[in-house]
């Protein structure tokens, strides 16, 4: 029998779909340094395994579809210390990751048929969840020698129109590493306000930021500039898997000052019951217990980065400008088609039994043959282990070279 048009549509991951190649090559013994997914090594805070080894409830019951009382407490603390004061805890919706609050977002905002825009290269999981939501998603182009800033005002009006119900990004930037400035939060804010549209700000990285350039979240954008706040058009999506290494929980929220929009998704989230009561109790335990941890993380990150950086720099041919923000950075090489040789990295070439797992960054674009000679790569890796992948990668690549010709 045929499968619906939906399932039909929906793209295979790039972070993922070499997987089963990455897996047969650890069978002949191989090791795979993985660069193709942000998948933190690093541990979370103590206090998730005190929380959890210590954790005696007699049942494990649902949650409120809202989210558990202490886990949204939390919520509104933690964004107080970022500047939202103004927020409480009917702002927020507790979301099973970002995954589900960037699929809510999209649903609570356009209807089967209309479209929303971003920017490309995006995370590659926006049009896979707006496939399932009936959506269109429209890109709007950056450019690597422009370091993936926005373009200007005419170039994202060109992909607006009658259809068209909202902006999505994401600040600091995966793929790209871009952290964006406030000249360009308020040119999306001036369209939004213009077109009449909603923003969906993806945050997920925002305290992952290097160097002069700190992320500005577009609800300080919103504060100084909406006149009504209780009329917002702003949904923030957000998740502690990166900043707390907690990627298995599934711990994310939707923030708006519109409470319209959270009670719009209260109605989804009574329709999957509950996000997992366990682990955001064990999220309420930890955000903003440790601030030392967020320290520690990001000054780990910026040396990966860094090392990141030394490595890429050694290899000729590559062009690529350097991450300001989040753990990834796009990558041009020099071959052809970047998937033929992520593929061939794991099927054919190894360096001391050794190689590497890259994503190929077609999958984060929607024009036709964009990224077909990029790569993604994510600094999620121990820097020894990270300088390894390096070396591995120029010698792949000239090794490459060499049957090519």
């Amino acid at each position: 029998m045929p499968l619906s048009q939906r399932a039909n549509l929906i793209p295979q991951s790039p972070i993922r779909k070499l997987a089963g190649f990455g897996l047969e090559a650890k069978k002949r013994g191989v090791k795979v340094y993985h660069l193709n997914i942000g998948q933190p090594d690093l541990p979370p805070p103590a206090a998730v395994f005190d929380f959890l080894n210590n954790y005696h409830g007699p049942v494990i019951e649902y949650s409120h579809s809202q989210g558990e009382h202490d886990y949204l407490e939390s919520l509104v603390k933690y964004y107080h210390r970022l500047g939202h004061q103004d927020l409480d805890k009917d702002n927020f919706i507790a979301t099973l990751g970002g995954s589900e609050a960037i699929l809510w977002a999209i649903m609570t905002v356009a209807d089967p048929g209309d479209e929303i825009i971003t920017f490309e290269p995006f995370y590659t999981n926006y049009n896979s969840l707006a496939i399932m939501a009936g959506v269109k998603l429209k890109a709007v182009a950056t450019k690597i020698e422009e370091g993936f800033h926005l373009p200007d005002k005419k170039a994202i009006l060109s992909q607006i129109n009658e259809k068209t119900k909202a902006i999505m990004f994401c600040n600091p930037n995966n793929p790209t590493g871009t952290v964006y400035r406030r000249a360009e939060l308020d040119l999306l804010y001036d369209i939004a306000q213009e077109k009449n549209l909603y923003l969906l700000s993806d945050e997920v990285y925002r305290e992952f930021a290097y160097g002069e350039h700190r992320m500005i979240s577009i609800l300080t954008v919103e504060k100084e500039r909406q006149a009504d706040l209780a009329e917002s058009r702003v949904l923030v999506l957000d998740s502690f898997s990166k900043r707390y290494s907690l990627c298995g929980a599934r711990v994310g929220l939707v923030c708006s000052r519109n409470k319209k929009i959270i009670a719009v998704m209260l109605r989804y989230g009574q329709a999957r019951l509950s996000a997992g009561s366990i682990n955001m109790l064990m999220t309420a335990n930890i955000i903003g217990q440790d601030e030392d941890y967020l320290e520690q993380t990001l000054a780990e990150y910026a040396k990966r980065r860094q090392v990141l950086i030394d490595g890429l720099n050694r290899i000729e041919g590559l062009v690529f400008c350097e991450p300001e923000g989040a753990f990834y950075i796009i990558v041009k090489l020099p071959v052809a088609d970047a998937d033929e040789f992520c593929q061939w990295l794991l099927t054919d070439f190894k360096d001391r039994n050794e190689t590497v797992m890259l994503a190929p960054a077609a999958g984060f674009y929607l024009s036709q043959g964009s990224g077909k000679d990029e790569v993604r790569l994510a600094y999620v890796l121990k820097e020894d282990d990270l300088r390894r992948a390096m070396e591995i990668l120029a010698k792949a690549l000239d090794k490459w070279e060499e049957r090519r010709a």
